[in-house]
């Protein structure tokens, strides 16, 4: 059956479209389209944040830091706990914009064109003439400069609202000093410790107590569902090999960036500067004007004197002394009435007078290294490499429509869809439905091996749609063979078992001798025997368990000598006996200043966060998916 719409789809689009307009004209379009609203997610002030609008915000966050950090491991930017941390980031930022709404926060235009003016990176989106490139900017941001506008002010307004809180948090000095105390403290602290190694030689374990512990842990010997797979990706790479690139197309290209292949005209100049900038009063520009009017007249009737002209009367403190030297410098690095006359010059020549935002310039062309085109064939391999770079993402978003129709078209092969787009087929086995530690390109996409493992995808063993793994990138696989889930019998892990059984008994051993010399040496401390002496703090635990160091310190200090038992689970046991207090080092100035410095951030880093919780609950903020178990994450 299947198969028939897949031969006549065509025609079955056909049927389906007279039958579903009618439907449309009687019911309404609003029936159809209410379950494509999305699910919703979140809510904050009364409005729904949807899955929809999530999947978007995430795609964008990933996007800009795949842009930034192209070596990112695309599994950290896929997992459960990235998707969360971009829907709790859409929940802040909606509170926020509903306390700069309901608190009538705005920015003032001058605020806004003072900071636009500021801003360098907009200025690169100048043109020589001061015209703003719109469609430069759209392209590389993916706004209009009027969607960026109305960002920037919206995030300059909500960044208001939380400015009362973190702008007036202080702390004390007592305050830093007795939290900085009691976080560097140190004590002195003699240890026993209680290990399950020393005890395995007191376990016995018959077969009956292995297979009952068996029964009893069944869930810990369970064999996850894996399963053979083999997969296509398509790639940029992928697409470049379909590129044929002509002899006339890499001439063309030479020739129109012919600049690109080799070393630009350099050009050593030096000059003498009056300053007078633009904002500079009428008079005290004219002045200048004057002055450096005087100074062109006695360089021009002795040249070999510039140097020492330069070194006189130059305001400029960077070339001054140097008799106004500026070295070789190449088009672009100048600002162009400056650049425009000394390209001007033949080598010796003086200029007129050169009016630039900085002042007024006299220059001396002093030499002319020429450029150097590098030959057509030597740049040949750059050249190809650089075309079909420029066409691998035209190229790309013709074989991703391709590849997507072959996958689909023949669902229980992959082979027509590598022969016609030359990919080679991937195997791997054992893949289960997470990611595996170090997995990396498609097997590194929780996505790509969601829809590996779908019901309909594992049931017929047919391919899946063509998956986004990465910019650029598209996956579909298939399931060759499949294991489910199952309980790995005891005759396959009777070993295993019998360890960890023993492991156990071991551990419970060394407690239970460690709470038994502990309450022994609490009625006769003279009889305590444990180790040497040992200074622990949080900043150097001596290579002891966390468990240890924090018992050590969380020690009542007026009641010492004390002992303390501490449990370390599967590492057995241990006792310490609290010496003293020695408390911590004290900081060299610079260090104390430091630490102050970030204890005071802390605390305003605290109250933003609880002043943040109040306007969660004034506008009923409330995120609808439950959160992931961060353990289970961090056992993948």
């Amino acid at each position: 059956m299947f198969e028939f719409f897949r031969k006549y789809n065509k025609i079955v689009m056909g049927v389906l479209f007279v039958l579903i307009i009618p439907s449309f004209v009687l019911f309404g379009v609003d029936r159809y389209q209410g379950d494509q609203k999305g699910e919703k997610v979140a809510r904050v002030d009364g409005h729904d944040i949807t899955r929809p609008e999530w999947d978007v915000q995430h795609r964008n966050e990933v996007d800009r830091i795949r842009r930034q950090s192209p070596n990112v491991d695309p599994a950290l930017l896929d997992s459960d706990a990235a998707r969360y941390a971009t829907l709790e980031r859409m929940v802040r930022d909606r509170v926020l914009a509903a306390a700069a709404a309901k608190t009538n926060m705005t920015v003032s235009e001058e605020r806004l064109t003072r900071l636009f003016a500021e801003d360098t990176g907009l200025a690169s989106f100048r043109t020589a003439d001061g015209r703003f490139d719109r469609e430069r900017f759209q392209m590389a941001t993916g706004q209009t400069p009027e969607q960026y506008e109305a960002a920037v002010r919206g995030s300059m307004a909500t960044q208001q609202v939380l400015l009362g809180v973190t702008g007036t948090a202080f702390a004390t000095p007592a305050q830093a000093q007795l939290t900085l105390d009691a976080f560097f403290d140190r004590r002195e602290v003699q240890i026993a410790r209680f290990n399950p190694a020393d005890y395995t030689a007191k376990v016995t374990v018959s077969d009956a107590d292995i297979e009952a512990y068996y029964k009893d842990h069944t869930a810990q010997f369970q064999a996850p569902e894996q399963a053979s797979v083999e997969y296509l990706v398509l790639d940029l790479d992928a697409a470049k090999k379909n590129i044929s690139v002509s002899d006339a197309d890499l001439k063309s290209y030479y020739e129109q960036n012919s600049a690109r292949f080799g070393t630009p005209e350099e050009r050593r100049a030096s000059h003498i500067l009056i300053t007078a900038p633009a904002s500079a009063p009428k008079a005290e520009r004219d002045a200048a004007r004057a002055k450096a009017e005087q100074l062109l007249a006695e360089v021009k009737k002795a040249p070999d004197t510039f140097a020492a002209v330069a070194r006189k009367n130059s305001q400029d403190p960077g070339s001054a002394e140097k008799g106004g030297d500026l070295d070789f410098v190449s088009r672009g690095a100048m600002v162009k009435p400056f650049e425009d006359a000394m390209f001007a010059l033949k080598k010796g020549e003086i200029s007129n007078i050169v009016e630039t935002e900085f002042g007024y310039h006299i220059i001396k062309l002093d030499d002319i290294k020429p450029g150097v085109v590098q030959p057509f064939e030597q740049a040949r391999a750059t050249i190809e490499n650089e075309v079909r770079a420029q066409q691998a993402t035209q190229e790309f978003a013709k074989a991703a429509e391709a590849f997507t129709d072959a996958v689909y078209q023949q669902p229980d092969s992959l082979q027509p869809a590598a022969d016609k787009l030359k990919l080679t087929i991937r195997k791997a086995s054992d893949v289960t439905r997470t990611p595996a530690p170090g997995a990396t390109g498609a097997l590194a996409s929780a996505n790509f091996l969601k829809a590996l493992f779908a019901a309909d995808t594992l049931e017929r063993k047919h391919n899946t749609e063509a998956i986004e793994i990465g910019p650029n990138q598209l996956a579909s696989g298939r399931i060759v063979q499949y294991a489910p889930a199952r309980t790995v019998p005891l005759a396959e892990l009777k070993d295993k078992v019998r360890t960890q059984l023993v492991a156990e008994k071991a551990a419970a051993l060394a407690k239970a001798d460690g709470e038994a010399k502990l309450a022994a040496w609490r009625s006769n401390p003279a009889g305590a025997t444990l180790g040497a002496p040992v200074t622990l703090s949080r900043i150097d635990p001596q290579a002891q368990p966390q468990p240890i160091v924090e018992a050590a310190l969380r020690a009542d200090a007026t009641q010492l000598p004390a002992l303390a038992g501490v449990d370390l689970g599967a590492d057995g046991y241990a006792v310490l006996r609290v010496v003293k207090r020695l408390g911590r080092t004290a900081p060299a100035a610079d260090a104390a200043k430091q630490e102050s410095e970030q204890f005071a951030q802390a605390v305003a880093a605290a109250e933003n966060l609880a002043y943040y919780n109040v306007l969660k609950a004034r506008y009923k903020a409330e995120i609808l998916v439950p959160r992931p178990d961060l353990n289970q994450l961090a056992a993948r």
